[in-house]
């Protein structure tokens, strides 16, 4: 106990947060976030819901577009219908479709060329072209328009900028769930009076009143009163602690059976709560240096399709060609260099890894995530939660003076009536045995003892081995010995107590998940190293790594301190990390790859990058798999967007017409299509992958 208060009282001295958990925290986007660290996003005030509205409404213009549209006439061999005005039906749909469909991309080329040019740029300058070319043919310049071409890239556009944006949406949700854990208001001591007060009006030195079962509103000290208390999701610790005068107490951690009287020692930006707020704020900005790769294609695309067509027009102007051959072939060169494909290479993938990774428990919340896990060679795991279920059970009993499930069923009849977790591990190994639990009369709770009743007309008592000796109880040597082993092995201990003697011990420790030992061993045979982090004692690492085949584990680590192990981790190899509480969020986000189990907290979905939707420690290995094979089918697709380009764009400037190959825009256009369902083609092959 004394460690565990030095262990507390540790983290009074580390750096301190600039969040406060009592303010409501910045909904910071992933726009917002970037600028505030100097870089440029392409989705500055966009939304996915914006694109999706304007990629319906645009699809539904451009159907008459490719019905009136000559070349779709004659490839299907049909005749549009004629009447007075057709002919400007699509020059008018396709002017709405240019400025209400295209306005987000011209508005972010504008962006670009205050800073970096990039895919915006390329977009706009395509449909610009496109649309003032074809509305120049409309108006008389001798050529074909574009409007079918200018048309169907504005949807296709919209649709990858749509699915793209979903994708990643909810990244900075986090720190809104971390704001979120602590009440809104504390009972406060004064002047004999409790009064209910907004935790943000607290000040250091407040007396205030957390009764049993309620969350701390705020860090503190115990000052009368004792409980236990569970710190699980904050602290990691897997069992509940016991809290006394002198002890501290963190916001978030639920109280037990006692009432406490608490005095606040930590405030606002100081509380250990808002430490971990910072630390997932400052973790979420980093960026995954894939995360631009298509954006820098683009960038070295968009100069290459500006040079070559502008070269394209004043090469066959210089030789005498017509404006109107000169202005094709420039146009041809811009059209077959539109990125459709290219804007579709990544959220493609994403859609089909996504469909598929929800069939087998994972669920992908960032889109980066595939990106980032081609490296992992060491994958760090939380113990608690994770590893194990968090949810204790019996392992080991030891009787003197009386049979062993005699004395289960005698603790199990006194701890039915109790709340605390450790007691209905108890009974639930004593129904597990199909033993009979006989009716307990009188019972009473000892705050901070345990609890004490009649069974079968005999008092016992059930609770902490120290209270045998408060009470000057015989303590058999052969139970002495054992509660040294219990110890030694990190569990919990329950004793068994009558008016004369401790009669038995309950060694009781969290249980490892049963898919666990089959995830490490699966890990390993993929040469990935695994590590094990945990908040709990040294005795309980080591004999849960051991049980396991871990052998490199950090124990009693503090909430702040597991980000900066994932660091050291990540400074020796790419690293993932798989948790679920609350002091996981930082390290998730921290990590290469963030995977959360499913039935964790909230903010640590919030902050991973899949989630473990099945609570299996084994779906990390299904999830490691599927990552790789989506990354390596990114590269492939952006391949295929851009390596068509190195034999299209010199057959669109015309190199080739000395030797009558001429691609005229339309089969430009096609060149670009058939790229497009290229890529298309090799998204729907990653389901071929198998995970299992």
């Amino acid at each position: 106990m004394q460690h565990d208060r030095d262990r507390r009282g540790h983290s009074e001295h580390q750096h301190r947060s600039t969040t406060n958990v009592q303010d409501k925290p910045k909904n910071y986007s992933e726009h917002e976030r970037h600028e505030r660290h100097g870089e440029h996003d392409k989705h500055a005030g966009h939304n996915p819901e914006m694109f999706k509205r304007r990629f319906f409404i645009c699809l539904l213009l451009t159907l008459p577009v490719l019905y009136f549209a000559p070349s779709f006439q004659e490839w299907f061999n049909y005749q549009a219908i004629q009447f007075p005005g057709s002919a400007w039906v699509t020059p008018i749909l396709s002017i709405i479709i240019y400025f209400y469909g295209g306005w987000v991309f011209l508005r972010g080329a504008w962006r670009e060329l205050r800073s970096r040019i990039g895919m915006m740029t390329l977009i706009a300058l395509a449909i610009t072209v496109a649309f003032v070319y074809s509305l120049a043919v409309s108006f008389g310049l001798q050529g074909d328009p574009f409007y079918w071409e200018l048309a169907t890239l504005v949807d296709v556009m919209l649709l990858g900028h749509w699915i793209e944006m979903a994708s990643v949406q909810g990244a900075s949700r986090a720190l809104e769930h971390l704001a979120d854990l602590v009440p809104a208001t504390a009972h406060r001591l004064a002047n004999g009076r409790i009064e209910d007060v907004p935790v943000s009006q607290l000040s250091e030195g407040d007396l205030i009143l957390i009764r049993p079962g309620e969350q701390m509103p705020i860090d503190g000290e115990v000052t009368e009163g004792a409980s236990s208390v569970n710190e699980a999701f904050l602290t990691g610790e897997s069992r509940p602690v016991t809290k006394q005068v002198s002890d501290e107490v963190v916001a978030g951690a639920v109280n037990g059976e006692g009432a406490l009287t608490v005095k606040v020692t930590r405030t606002g930006e100081q509380t250990t709560l808002s430490q971990i707020m910072r630390l997932v704020e400052e973790a979420q900005t980093s960026r995954s240096r894939y995360q631009a790769l298509a954006d820098r294609l683009a960038y070295w695309l968009t100069l290459i399709a500006i040079g070559v067509g502008t070269l394209t027009f004043i090469v066959w102007l210089s030789v005498g060609s017509a404006l109107t051959f000169a202005i094709n072939r420039a146009v041809t060169v811009l059209v077959i260099t539109c990125p459709h494909a290219l804007g579709l290479a990544i959220p493609l993938v994403t859609v089909n890894a996504t469909s598929m990774s929800a069939k087998h428990g994972i669920l992908v919340r960032k889109r980066e995530a595939f990106e980032r896990a081609r490296s992992i060679k060491t994958i760090a795991f939380d113990k608690t939660g994770t590893l194990t279920k968090g949810e204790f059970g019996v392992q080991r009993i030891y009787a003197e003076g009386i049979g062993e499930l005699e004395a289960l069923s005698i603790a199990a009849a006194l701890e039915s009536l109790s709340e605390h977790p450790l007691a209905q591990a108890v009974v639930q190994e004593a129904e597990a045995r199909n033993l009979e639990i006989p009716k307990a009369n009188e019972f009473q709770a000892i705050a901070g003892k345990g609890v004490e009743g009649q069974v079968n007309g005999k008092r016992y008592r059930v609770g902490r081995p120290e209270w045998a000796k408060e009470l000057n109880l015989i303590f058999a040597d052969k139970l002495q010995a054992g509660l040294t082993n219990i110890e030694e092995r990190g569990e919990s201990a329950i004793a068994l107590l009558d008016d004369r003697q401790l009669l038995a011990l309950f060694g009781l420790a969290d249980r490892v998940r049963e898919q666990a030992r089959t995830a490490v061993q699966r890990l390993q045979e993929m040469d990935i190293q695994v590590v094990m982090i945990t908040g709990d004692a040294e005795a309980v690492a080591k004999t849960v790594a051991t049980e396991l085949g871990i052998d490199r584990y950090y124990a009693r680590v503090l909430p702040q301190d597991k980000a900066a192990i994932i660091r050291k981790l990540k400074a020796e190899k790419p690293t993932a990390f798989v948790g679920d509480g609350i002091n996981d969020a930082a390290a998730l986000s921290e990590a290469d790859l963030g995977l959360a189990i499913g039935a964790g907290t909230n903010v640590a979905i919030e902050s991973a990058d899949l989630v473990l939707v099945n609570s299996n420690p084994l779906d990390a290995t299904y999830g490691l798999k599927l990552a790789k094979a989506t990354y390596n089918k990114m590269i492939q697709n952006l391949f295929w967007a851009t390596g068509y380009n190195v034999v299209g764009i010199p057959l669109a400037a015309g190199v080739a017409a000395p030797l009558g190959i001429l691609l005229s825009p339309a089969v430009g256009a096609l060149f670009m299509s058939l790229s497009t369902v290229i890529v298309a083609i090799n998204a729907m092959l990653l389901r071929r992958v198998r995970l299992t």
